[in-house]
């Protein structure tokens, strides 16, 4: 009879193999932390609008490239005149934006001409002083309108929002250990994040519209109020 490739355990070691087995939790079960209870609690601040971003495009068609990228080019260095005579500070900042020249295809496949658009971009505090600029600035149409918070006004109420987030959390902790039957908490690991609001999204112009309403003095343009937000999650322990 072939003998079995398995052999039984030496007693001994058959011992403490059931001893180790029904000795209890490991090293790292007994060390973990008891009573640990995870929470989060976040404050939210209604803030006014106090940035406005006004983008303007230039679009020149034509059967040379060269001379549809000079037509751009000539059509943004006049917006960028007029426009840097009205910049001041941070109430009117003036950048260009997107640049591109693509290739129009015919029926039979071959170039037949060629599309390009170029971006001006106008912000700032003073979306009166935006908002006029813009319509002064002729071959050029609005084609996106974004109020938001400033980012200093922004960091300014998270700070707020910070103390009443935590404030919250500490409440929170304290009700959930007197809840529990426990003395109170200690903090575990803790977390703060903030968050802002994406503005309102606003309704898109076809493009004859928006010429019509470049081409008028002031720019009909409307900030509302976001909201600036801070949320505290973490752990903390329970204590007898």
């Amino acid at each position: 009879m072939p003998s079995s490739p398995f052999r039984p355990l030496h007693p001994l070691l058959l011992g403490l193999a059931l001893g180790l087995a029904l000795s209890g939790p490991t090293r790292a079960e007994a060390t973990a932390p008891r009573n640990v209870v995870h929470l989060q609690a976040e404050s939210q601040l209604e803030v006014a609008q106090d940035w406005l971003t006004l983008t303007l495009q230039a679009v020149r068609e034509g059967s040379d490239a060269a001379q549809v990228q000079a037509a751009l080019k000539q059509a943004l260095e006049a917006a960028l005149k007029t426009a840097r005579a009205a910049a001041e500070g941070d109430a009117l900042i003036v950048r260009t934006g997107g640049f591109n020249l693509s290739p129009r295809y015919g029926k039979d496949g071959r170039i037949s001409g060629w599309q390009g658009q170029a971006e001006l971009v106008l912000e700032g505090r003073d979306s009166a002083r935006i908002a006029q600029t813009a319509g002064r600035l002729g071959g050029l149409n609005v084609i996106g309108v974004s109020p938001s918070i400033a980012r200093d006004t922004a960091r300014r109420h998270e700070a707020e929002a910070s103390a009443q987030a935590i404030a919250a959390f500490r409440q929170k902790a304290a009700d959930t250990a007197r809840a529990f039957g426990f003395s109170g908490y200690a903090l575990g690991e803790v977390r703060l994040q903030g968050s802002e609001s994406a503005p309102q999204p606003r309704p898109m112009f076809r493009r004859a519209e928006m010429a019509v309403m470049a081409a008028d003095a002031p720019v009909p343009v409307e900030a509302g109020k976001g909201v600036v937000g801070v949320s505290v999650s973490g752990s903390v322990v329970l204590l007898p």
